[in-house]
């Protein structure tokens, strides 16, 4: 399945793609969201449901939001492909490199992504996502993808400046709206072996990053094992894996997502992730 949240003139749900519509499953379920969906544990009943059913709206008709818009936790690996190491000038780490984002830094598919105001370093890292559908702590590596719900798409946009006032990510990684997730989750039934995946981020129609799966340092099912070691995982979690080599701060010259630009995320077997870059009119620069 295809499961995705969004917002239809007033009201907010989830459901999953039917063709070119969308079964509501949050109506027809007495869902309120698709966190809820996988704590419930009845992925087969929805699934179910979508197959009988028909589309109760077009897609047309949404508003895409993030397909987890308010996990628990997000949790983010850095540097886990070894050109990317090699760009940045770092060396690869024997223990994943990790930090996070909160929600509200994440967009839905054709949200605009917000640049601030006072800055023209918002760069873009495409990258595969999975979401947690079974809890779990203590996970062993050849257990951890019986806990995936799915995978879906994303842009860890990044406001480079703020990112390395420090040695800690944090302050770029969790400006308002600078975060494209979706445009849906596809359930981990339809991708059972996540390796095979091709990633490739488009900027303005132009190729700047392509990868595969199986590139990464630090397996999916390793980052699984290690992160449910010092933290439990839920359901609806959010594990975003890593980007490839080629992000615009590492090139001569610089490549930096401004207004008006177009940002593609494209994994294979679920879809493109496709954002506005706007800038924040809100933002004003900090003090001295």
């Amino acid at each position: 399945m295809r499961l995705l949240s969004f917002q239809k003139d007033q009201d907010v749900g989830f459901g999953a793609v039917k063709g070119d519509g969308v079964v509501d499953l949050s109506r027809r379920m007495g869902l309120r969201s698709l966190r809820a969906l996988l704590e419930s544990g009845t992925l087969a009943d929805a699934a179910a449901i979508v197959a009988r059913e028909s589309a109760d709206f077009p897609l047309a008709g949404i508003r895409f939001l993030p397909p987890i818009p308010y996990p628990d936790k997000i949790i983010c690996v850095g540097l886990n492909y070894r050109d990317h190491v090699a760009e940045t000038g770092r060396t690869v780490t024997e223990k994943p490199t990790l930090f996070s984002r909160f929600a509200a830094s994440q967009v839905g598919h054709g949200a605009a992504m917000l640049k601030p105001a006072f800055s023209d370093k918002l760069d873009f890292e495409g990258e595969v996502a999975i979401v947690i559908g079974t809890a779990g702590r203590h996970i062993r590596e050849e257990d951890a993808l019986r806990h995936v719900a799915g995978y879906s798409c994303y842009n860890d946009g990044s406001v480079r400046d703020w990112q390395y006032h420090t040695s800690q990510f944090l302050p770029g990684k969790n400006f308002v709206a600078t975060g494209g997730f979706g445009p849906w989750l596809v359930t981990s039934d339809e991708i059972p072996d996540p390796t095979v995946l091709t990633l490739t981020t488009r900027l303005n129609g132009t190729v700047v990053q392509r990868a595969t799966v199986d590139m990464m340092i630090t397996s999916i099912p390793a980052q699984i094992a290690y992160i449910s070691t010092f933290t439990p995982l839920v359901p609806g979690d959010v594990i975003v894996t890593g980007t490839h080599g080629g992000d615009g701060a590492s090139r001569d010259p610089p490549l930096f997502m401004k207004d008006g630009d177009v940002v593609e995320v494209e994994v294979d077997a679920v879809g493109i992730l496709r954002n506005p870059i706007e800038t924040d009119a809100s933002t004003r620069a900090p003090a001295p």
